[in-house]
């Protein structure tokens, strides 16, 4: 267990670390306010609209600390490319900062390993994942966490709306750490989800004060534009690129399907419009190499699924486009999060065709396997393991009665039974190697009929949100707060 750590030097300014390391005069919003709370050793649940400067919270924290002190600030992110942009932005300033994770090879994660048991680094970003490694364990012996800093805290909560399974040991990896101050940050929690997360990080509710900055980003256009069919949603985009308060920047179109995506892109090539497209199907590199593309400004225009998530930070989005209906308010906020975060005006626009819900409730019935399935599943993988292995997903489809091209239950309960730690991972065949028994949870209708009824829930909410008469961004204040 790391050495317990005692609340960091109050003496410290965080406005002169903040002139000192970034260049800016003053902190916006809370910044300033949620810095000294943590400083001082006490908790923090940040609720910040994206793009407002949540890093920067946890981030001058750590200059408090004195290299070679052994105190260090631990920052759990659910995403490598969002980690690597960070540290990357941070090494460039001098600051000692360093991100352990599966993208490392052997011999540069040791070296990791081993500078950041000498005390080199102030700042270390991690995934949760990491702590089942007990080399990574062993690198933390000697160091004393001053601050934990959770990002994109609704992965945490079984009812955010992009749960990570290792997320929920948290209250485990802070007893491990000493119980160490601690700062939860998302854009996107509802009341409910912040309960969770409390419970999850094991911290009884009066003893994290809550900042909550809203949810407004005046510099937003949110709009909801009704269409029908493909040519609608087409001229609308065309109209829409073409806008002349919006231009200079880059542009997000978001799909749901990939199918749907890729349609859309011939069409669009067709018409001239000149772009990319991301999706998960494509290979790692690929998709790496056209977010360099689109963050450098080499290509203005992507088509993207989900996929296209967190990691991407570029101040000069101006549009944000979703073609087809989004999951959730939480999925969608996140989404049009990214766009305008050098605060000029920007458009995000939903073209909501009615036909479009069926894609999501689709998605809601074949994400969401009962009991049965993963009890059907699992004795297939114990049972005929060496066949899985051989014939892939195909044929375990075809044992496992699938019933419509739609559905994606296999798909979905192979990924929640990695993230589990049921099934080694990622890559098959790894991925199709029991490791342990099935967790209660995945034999318990009534928490997995619970799960889908939230989704639906969510879905519904998207529905209320396209009929809203009123304000939008009141809509969106009353949703989550």
């Amino acid at each position: 267990m790391p050495m317990k750590d005692q609340p960091m030097r109050p003496e410290i300014s965080p406005a002169d670390l903040l002139q000192r390391f970034f260049g800016y005069d003053r902190f916006r919003g809370s910044q300033e306010k949620i810095i000294r709370h943590v400083m001082s050793g006490r908790h923090a649940m940040v609720v910040m609209p994206t793009g407002m400067g949540k890093s920067l919270c946890y981030q001058i924290p750590a200059l408090a600390n004195e290299p070679g002190d052994g105190r260090l600030v631990l920052v759990l992110s659910p995403l490598i490319a969002l980690m690597q942009d960070q540290v990357e932005s941070l090494t460039r300033r001098g600051i000692e900062a360093a991100l352990i994770n599966s993208s490392l090879d052997r011999e540069t994660r040791s070296k990791r390993y081993a500078e950041l048991a000498s005390g080199h680094f102030r700042l270390v970003y991690v995934t949760p994942e990491r702590f089942r490694k007990t080399e990574f364990r062993e690198a933390l012996q000697n160091r004393s966490v001053s601050l934990l800093a959770v990002d994109e805290a609704h992965c945490v909560s079984q009812w955010g709306h992009d749960f990570r399974p290792d997320y929920s040991r948290l209250g485990e990896i802070r007893r491990w750490l000493g119980d160490p101050t601690t700062m939860a940050l998302t854009a996107t929690a509802t009341a409910e989800c912040r309960r969770d997360i409390y419970r999850q990080l094991e911290i009884q509710p009066d003893e994290i004060e809550l900042f909550h900055e809203g949810i407004d980003r005046p510099n937003l256009s949110i709009d909801v534009t009704p269409v029908w069919g493909d040519e609608d949603k087409l001229e609308a985009i065309e109209t829409s690129l073409r806008h002349p308060r919006y231009q200079g920047g880059s542009v997000i179109v978001y799909f749901s399907l990939i199918k749907t995506l890729e349609r859309f892109s011939d069409a669009l090539l067709r018409r001239g419009v000149d772009h990319v497209c991301y999706h998960g199907d494509l290979p790692r590199d690929r998709r790496r190499k056209i977010q360099d593309q689109f963050m450098s400004s080499e290509v203005d225009v992507v088509l993207a699924t989900n996929a296209f998530g967190m990691g991407v930070d570029k101040e000069d989005i101006r549009i944000v486009i979703h073609a087809e209906t989004p999951g959730s308010i939480e999925a969608y906020y996140q989404e049009i999060g990214r766009a305008g975060r050098d605060n000029a005006p920007s458009l995000c626009q939903w073209l909501y065709d009615q036909d479009d819900l069926t894609i999501q409730m689709q998605f809601i019935e074949w994400s969401n396997p009962d009991a049965a399935f993963y009890s059907r599943l699992y004795t297939l993988l114990t049972e005929q393991g060496e066949q899985c292995r051989a014939f892939g997903l195909e044929w375990m489809n075809e044992r496992l009665q699938r019933v419509s091209r739609h559905d994606h239950r296999l798909a979905t309960a192979i990924a929640m039974l990695e993230r589990h730690g049921v099934l080694a991972g990622p890559r098959e065949p790894e991925c199709f190697e029991v490791c342990k028994p099935l967790p209660p949870s995945f034999l318990d209708d009534d928490y997995l009929s619970e799960k889908k009824r939230r989704d639906q829930q969510r879905l519904y909410a998207m529905v209320e949100f396209a009929a809203e008469t009123g304000s939008r961004n009141d809509f969106l204040n009353r949703y989550f707060l």
